[in-house]
């Protein structure tokens, strides 16, 4: 047999071997990733929502797109909280163009009611020991968003006459999460009725055709 046929064939088999052992790992990984996934999620939501809901947010969801929410108006997914068919809450992530290192992501969560109950900076890339304080496990911070509405504070650092503090030698980063969350709280009561619609149902799956008679 020609060499260049003998490396061909064992190549062959490599690369089947290959796609094999990656397969097998895909099949055995995927639903511990999905489960990790739903868990981290789980928690997220854990610390934004009120309490006294008795569905599953992670599967009452929907998808809303606004530049509201940020700035390229990429879909986001909202979780909603409910008390039997009572809308109760709901959560969705706000993303602050404006960080002092890019992009501030948060998880924010609003009663039906319009009133804040919690915020969570999921990712940011600010400065560690000054902008970093955003995080609940850095700070507390964040608890200061608990309970406000539209209108039982001014809305802002105080730095620019606002209710929530700045931090030393860091305006730029509570500035922006501040900012982005009351976008985030103007749009969901511009908009509640959006939030709590009924979640399309999925068209179902086609069936095959059926043998010719």
């Amino acid at each position: 047999m020609p060499s260049f046929i003998r490396m061909g064939l064992v190549l062959m088999v490599v690369g089947a071997v290959a796609t094999f052992v990656l397969s097998s790992l895909n099949t055995v990984t995927a639903p511990i990733i999905a489960y990790e996934i739903r868990m981290e999620t789980l928690r997220a939501l854990q610390n934004v929502l009120p309490q006294g809901y008795d569905n599953d947010p992670v599967e009452d969801t929907i998808m809303i797109s606004d530049r509201a929410l940020n700035k390229k108006a990429t879909p986001v997914k909202v979780y909603r909280a409910r008390n039997g068919e009572a809308p109760l809450a709901a959560a969705f992530m706000v993303t602050a163009p404006d960080g002092y290192s890019g992009d501030i992501k948060t998880l924010m969560a609003v009663t039906s009611d319009g009133t804040v109950t919690g915020i969570q900076v999921i990712a940011h890339a600010e400065t560690p020991g000054l902008g970093d304080k955003i995080q609940a496990n850095i700070s507390d911070w964040p608890l200061t968003f608990k309970g406000k509405t539209q209108d039982n504070i001014k809305w802002g650092v105080k730095k620019d006459g606002g209710y929530f503090d700045q931090f030393a030698g860091a305006t730029i980063t509570p500035r922006a999460v501040v900012n982005s969350v009351k976008r985030g709280l103007d749009f969901f009561m511009d908009n509640r009725e959006k939030f709590f619609v009924a979640a399309p149902v999925a068209a179902p799956a086609p069936q095959p055709a059926q043998a010719a008679q």
